[in-house]
């Protein structure tokens, strides 16, 4: 009976002190208001889905970005406190850093620490923009990427599937270190798997099999994603953009054909100057890999860490992926 007691004040601790983090965290509206100049669309500098994301200047001089979300919307609602509850908790170099929140007023906001160099997407996918991109660059957030899905899966304190990873939430930093965001679609989960079923509003791209079939999600389905971004990076084509040439019909399957035809450095973005050939290569199969249909198929990002970090050489040779591009609809 006393070891109860005393487990249950312990119990208890933990939560007065997670809730005295979060009041911590807590914004006033009007201090945002003023730090973004009253959400002036001079300082607008995004979209998070259907969130707009504004630039403040606090009081102390530090920059913040400030992600606004309807209250009015339950599911926002949701994300909105999963968000919380997932950022407070969990720190890492290749993870956005969360400042707090604040949830007065007909809107909720989150409160991020601001990075200039905006997303990947902003560069990737634009020539006038892409060559700040050269290949030492694209490699280092390739790695970065995979390091900050290492620590959501496993070395967190909850494991954690992003189910959201893209170019478009991954942000970059002054020197283009990557860093992942949009963690309100996060699913943390304790045990090795979990049961959910994904709903999927307006998304066209590419998903994880296992989205689609409702069975068990592992974070396999982040490996996955992360394939795509890969190839993406690599080849500096947006998996969005169906290509109707001839027999390139998207970026998977394009990728698989340059792969048989032993082909596969002529996915290389052409506005590269000059590229590291093993690496690329690498990449490329690694890439493949990932897109397996089959879970088990598909290497973790502990296996995906130790070839990034050692340029080990991959010896199981990727089989054909199962090419699903299709407009989701919830």
């Amino acid at each position: 009976m006393e070891f109860l007691s005393s487990l249950l004040t312990c119990f208890c601790k933990q939560l007065n002190s997670h809730a005295d983090d979060e009041w911590k965290l807590s914004f006033d509206p009007r201090t945002l208001q003023i730090a973004t100049n009253f959400f002036s669309d001079l300082n607008l500098v995004g979209k998070h889905g259907f969130c707009p994301v504004y630039r403040g200047l606090m009081p102390n001089g530090q920059e913040v970005a400030v992600k606004k979300l309807p209250k009015a919307s339950r599911e926002s609602s949701r994300e909105f406190r999963m968000e919380i509850d997932i950022l407070v908790e969990i720190q890492h170099k290749n993870l956005v850093t969360f400042l707090g929140y604040c949830e007065e007023g007909p809107e909720m906001m989150l409160v991020y620490e601001y990075l200039p160099n905006n997303s990947l997407e902003f560069f990737l996918f634009d020539k006038d923009r892409s060559w700040w991109l050269d290949w030492k660059r694209r490699f280092q957030i390739i790695k970065g990427v995979a390091d900050g899905l290492l620590y959501l899966h496993e070395e967190a304190f909850i494991r954690i599937v992003h189910r959201n990873i893209g170019a478009c939430n991954v942000l970059l930093d002054e020197q283009f270190n990557p860093k992942i965001s949009a963690l309100g679609q996060a699913k943390l989960f304790p045990g090795n798997v979990i049961h959910i079923i994904c709903r999927v509003s307006g998304i066209i791209g590419y998903m994880a099999p296992e989205y689609e079939l409702h069975e068990k999600l592992t974070e396999k389905a982040d490996v996955f994603s992360f394939g795509i971004l890969v190839l993406e990076i690599v080849s500096g084509i947006s998996s969005r953009n169906l290509r109707q040439s001839g027999d390139m019909s998207d970026l998977l399957s394009y990728t698989w054909r340059l792969y048989e035809e032993d082909e596969a450095l002529e996915l290389v973005d052409s506005s590269l100057a000059s590229y590291n050939r093993n690496q690329a290569e690498l990449c490329i199969k690694l890439g493949l890999l990932c897109c397996q249909e089959s879970v088990d198929a598909r290497p973790d990002m502990k296996s995906i860490n130790l070839i990034l970090s050692a340029d080990l050489p991959i010896l199981r040779k990727p089989i054909k992926p199962r090419f699903e591009f299709r407009n989701f609809n919830s």
